[in-house]
């Protein structure tokens, strides 16, 4: 997971999560920080595992890292957050030694995890858009009753 690691580390990505932050200040709703990245990357795996999909670790923690990273711009600008993460994760992927053939996954993942077709891919793309959605302990949230999430997309239930 040294790749991985260069991510995390990377003074760019840094720089987006504290921005990301400065814009969800006063948020009351899901985050998009490191808890939420660690648990997509986390739930993904198991799926990964469970449907035996034989994805590379590094690469489902790398696209779960990534894969909300340009949400500050959709607050600055109204960019589809997973159209800016991509531009900015590419960046990112070239300088921490992913090769094209794996930048191009992760980017398709990226761009595609809020996309309804992925929900029954059996592909990176597929399970980190479920793993998206299964990541929100929406049973737990203060603000649940606020949120406009419909009420059968809500994790009601703990399943991961």
């Amino acid at each position: 997971m040294n790749r991985v690691d260069l991510i995390l580390e990377h003074p760019k990505y840094q720089e987006y999560l504290d921005k990301i932050k400065q814009a969800e200040e006063k948020r009351i709703f899901c985050l998009h920080n490191m808890n939420h990245f660690l648990d997509v990357a986390r739930i993904a795996y198991i799926m990964n595992l469970e449907e035996e999909l034989g994805i590379a670790k590094e690469i489902i923690y790398a696209t779960a890292l990534l894969h909300d990273i340009g949400r500050f711009i959709q607050y600055e600008d109204g960019t589809p957050h997973e159209k800016a993460s991509a531009e900015l994760a590419e960046e990112l992927l070239q300088e921490t030694g992913f090769g094209k053939k794996e930048q191009k996954e992760i980017l398709r993942a990226i761009r595609e995890h809020r996309n309804k077709e992925m929900a029954e891919e059996k592909s990176l793309a597929g399970i980190i858009y479920r793993a998206d959605k299964a990541s929100r302990a929406c049973f737990a949230c203060e603000a649940e009753q606020q949120c406009d999430w419909d009420r059968t997309k809500k994790n009601m239930r703990v399943k991961y």
